[in-house]
């Protein structure tokens, strides 16, 4: 599992994810957000890293 930053343009990508939000309900956006989550889980596909992964999150404090 990566920790550390690995996307080029962080800044860039958490523009676009609150831009594919924008004029959702709540409802429609916890849909994308599953939908992005699942997609995202397919692109890793290694089941080891994905449960590491979640751990870790669950280890995040709550902002």
């Amino acid at each position: 599992m990566k920790t550390e930053l690995n996307l080029p343009d962080a800044d860039a990508f958490y523009e676009q994810l609150l831009d594919a939000h924008q004029g959702l309900s709540p409802e429609q956006s916890q849909l994308l957000n599953a939908r992005l989550i699942l997609l995202l889980a397919n692109q890793v596909g290694e089941p080891q890293v994905l449960g590491d992964c979640i751990a870790a999150a669950r280890k995040l404090p709550v902002l």
